[in-house]
């Protein structure tokens, strides 16, 4: 698997609660060469120049301001904050985030595979209950908006591939 492609959640993940609790959840994978740490794989997603730009637009629209050192603290475990996101779970090779709304997640993975690394990527909506606990309301925005999540979620993935490939090449 040399492109980002849509995947079932795998058995053990974090997100996997928030698909069986009705919430929408995907899950994006590639692979890398070599070994890759989950560290280095969060450092890596969150620090890529389109990551950068959705840190800039949060900082602007939702004065939640971050930095690389704030990165590179949540991947080595030191921070359990990190610009409009919060630490809800945490495994040694993946790591749950929530943001400040509680509305969407956030999940990184990586799983060691021969000489290749897994890299997984996905996002949980959790749904709006109406009237009780009748059918989950996502919301026109949700609806509106999931092609573009779709697309931007295969392009963060890549993105971070990409620069851990270059990083092992230089290594």
């Amino acid at each position: 698997m040399s492109s980002v492609e849509r995947q079932e959640l795998p058995g053990d993940a974090l997100l996997r609660r928030y698909l069986d609790d009705g919430a929408y959840a995907d899950c994006f994978a590639t692979n890398v060469a070599g070994s890759v740490t989950h560290a280095q794989f969060v450092e890596a997603f969150y620090t890529t120049p389109l990551f950068k730009t959705e840190r800039i637009i949060l900082r602007w629209l939702v004065s939640k301001p971050s930095s690389d050192e704030d990165v590179h603290r949540l991947a080595s475990g030191k921070s359990d904050t990190f610009a409009a996101w919060y630490v809800e779970s945490r495994a040694e090779n993946q790591i749950l985030l929530c943001d400040f709304r509680e509305r969407t997640r956030s999940w990184l993975m990586v799983a060691p595979a021969d000489a290749t690394t897994h890299l997984y990527f996905g996002s949980a909506v959790v749904p709006i209950r109406k009237n009780g606990l009748q059918q989950p309301d996502f919301g026109f925005t949700y609806r509106a908006l999931l092609r573009f999540h779709r697309l931007y979620s295969v392009a963060l993935l890549s993105a971070a591939r990409s620069r851990l490939a270059a990083q092992h090449e230089d290594g």
